[in-house]
């Protein structure tokens, strides 16, 4: 018997018994009943003032009255503060609520609903190494597919990997020209920071050449015929960069011809491309094993954009876009107030839209999936509210089940990251720095950990680190721009990813030295009482798999990671003050070894489900 169902169900029976209303359980409003007052679910009864034509106060009184004697014993009583009927549920049903879930290995769990998902995340390009926006990227992308899977969808992890492009060959042409024949091996470089050292290079000689030809007679003509009203000099050539990169730009030119004979399949070309991308594919990997995930499958926009290419043809054939004098392909938006947007450049090189209408139109061949999820920080909101209406102009039948997952981006304390002048915090170098620190914080301390072998201190200080990093960007709501501080975030007070493993830890250690002691945990049926904060550790046990699927149906990891906190928090209260192995009586003992023993179990759970591993030391 489900609480809130029995709740819900008295109240759209009493409502009909005493007013003659009929309402539907959807209708009803409903919440955990605030601290401040005695109950654990409260109704508003505002709603029904209208057909019981008495205040919100009576109806209350009457109602709660109902569903007191109508509930069997469930609800023992009740209060009302103005129109709020505030409902207590019975220690019993409590108690046997925990001898019912305390072995469940499928706690939070929920039956297959035949629904698939595809979720991409990370998607990087192969022109340097993943980085801090990245890990906010990849966080939330595999927490919300244990998320989906959790609430009992089948669900595909992807990414498509951008590895072509004019970004590509920026790398590759700073190497040719820059790199005498050096490679990760004969360099001690990990393979993606290799080639990222050249992408940085490339962009230093342009700014180099740029500096040059802003001093040049053409640059000051170009200012004096181009330049708007009251713009500086110095503004100018700061808007005017990308434009002299693709029309005056030497090196850019060379970047430019580069990608020409890659789509021309020249051999040499190709080859360097091959090379290049295997070097970045490796550290690549190395960095997904550190962080804990992994994908189902992998495309690559080089396949795909081929695709999309040929998507596009058709597109033109039928008229549902239109191409320009210059030779480039559009699409005309405007109905949907997107404005006009390219779908290939005049010279046939493609763009990123180009590649995403073939990819989703694989993916689709592969999985048919009931919905489609992009993780992709909010900068790109355009882009994907463009393609998703063309998708739509191609007639594509999965359309409008696709959905952008559009997160803010993440900032230093000492400002905005840029790659390409080489400002960014690497994801390596960022899981160095919280293991570090973590590593630092327990040698402050007299933990036992200190006394373990070596390999197994390491392992503890990995867990607790990246628990650090992983909560404190999953903890903040997608659609917010973060700030993330390392040392802050391994902090064992406050909301932070250590301090709920050290909940979990300690829950772990009584129940270990427990299984010494050989104790009857069948007494526990026989404790009467609860007090206050084993009422409310309960409910907010009670409340996980609704939990769960709220979190899957906002894509929204936050929530899961704030509730951890919150019941993290409680045990903590009740742990300060109640004693579990030296209890009042063996009876609660037993009962308070089995709420623990469900607690660890959630809090571990919805760690696990966030991407943290729980350590059994700290």
């Amino acid at each position: 018997m489900d609480i809130v169902d029995l709740i819900l169900d008295l109240t759209v029976q009493g409502v009909k018994a005493l007013y003659g209303q009929e309402v539907s359980k959807k209708s009803l409003i409903y919440n955990a009943t605030r601290k401040e007052f005695e109950g654990d679910y409260t109704i508003v009864v505002f709603p029904f003032t209208k057909a019981a034509r008495k205040k919100p106060e009576q109806i209350g009184e009457e109602l709660g009255q109902y569903i007191l004697e109508h509930s069997d014993g469930v609800i023992p009583r009740f209060n009302v503060v103005k129109g709020f009927l505030n409902l207590v549920v019975s220690d019993q049903y409590w108690k046997e609520y925990i001898e019912q879930i305390v072995d469940r290995k499928d706690f939070g769990k929920h039956p297959s609903t035949g629904k698939k998902v595809l979720v991409e995340y990370s998607s990087p390009n192969t022109n340097k190494p993943l980085h801090l926006g990245h890990i906010r990227n990849i966080l939330l992308g595999w927490s919300c597919a244990q998320i989906l899977e959790a609430a009992g969808h089948e669900v595909k992890k992807v990414q498509i990997v951008n590895d072509r492009g004019i970004a590509i060959c920026k790398s590759m042409l700073a190497w040719q020209k820059f790199g005498n024949g050096e490679t990760p091996e004969s360099s001690q470089i990990k393979g993606d920071f290799f080639v990222g050292k050249y992408y940085v290079l490339f962009e230093k000689k342009f700014q180099e050449e740029y500096g040059l030809w802003q001093q040049s007679e053409q640059a000051k003509a170009t200012y004096a015929e181009k330049k708007k009203e009251e713009q500086s000099e110095e503004g100018f050539f700061k808007a005017y960069k990308n434009r002299y990169f693709n029309n005056h730009s030497q090196i850019g030119e060379e970047a430019r011809d580069l990608l020409l004979k890659w789509e021309a399949n020249d051999p040499a070309v190709r080859q360097l491309w091959t090379m290049m991308n295997a070097w970045v594919y490796d550290g690549f990997e190395q960095t997904y094993a550190d962080l804990g995930v992994s994908f189902d499958k992998l495309y690559y926009e080089s396949d795909t954009y081929l695709l999309g290419k040929a998507e596009i043809e058709k597109g033109l054939e039928k008229e549902l876009f239109f191409k320009k004098e210059d030779g480039s392909i559009w699409v005309d938006l405007e109905e949907a107030k997107l404005g006009e947007k390219t779908l290939l450049r005049s010279d046939g090189t493609s763009l990123y839209i180009t590649q995403d209408i073939g990819t989703a139109q694989l993916r689709y061949q592969d999985f048919g999936m009931d919905q489609m999820v992009y993780v992709v920080a909010d900068e790109q909101n355009y882009h994907f509210q463009a393609l998703f209406e063309t998708m739509k102009r191609l007639g594509a039948p999965f359309a409008d089940r696709m959905y952008h997952l559009s997160y803010g981006m993440v900032d230093l304390p000492s400002g905005k990251m840029k790659s390409r002048e080489g400002t960014v915090v690497d994801a390596d170098v960022l899981m160095k720095e919280v293991i570090e620190e973590a590593r630092k914080r327990v040698a402050e301390g007299t933990s036992d950990v200190l006394n373990l072998p070596a390999e197994e201190q390491e392992d503890i200080f990995r867990k607790i680190g990246l628990a650090a990093l992983k909560y404190f960007i999953i903890k903040v709501n997608p659609r917010k721009r973060m700030t993330f501080n390392p040392a802050e975030s391994v902090e064992l007070q406050g909301q932070t990813g250590p301090y709920i493993q050290y909940s979990y830890v300690r829950i772990h250690g009584v129940l270990e030295t427990a299984a010494q002691e050989a104790i009857d945990l069948s007494l526990a049926a026989n404790y009467e009482s609860l007090a206050p904060i084993e009422r409310e550790i309960i409910r907010q046990v009670y409340d996980f798999p609704n939990l769960v699927l709220q979190a899957a149906n906002d894509l929204d990891p936050s929530l899961l990671a704030n509730y951890c906190y919150e019941l993290a928090k409680s045990f903590n209260k009740f742990w300060h003050d109640h004693s579990i192995l030296s209890a009042e009586s063996l009876e609660a003992k037993a009962f308070r070894l089995k709420m623990s023993k469900t607690l660890g179990y959630v809090l571990s759970e919805g760690l696990r489900m966030l991407g943290i591993e729980v350590p059994h030391k700290m």
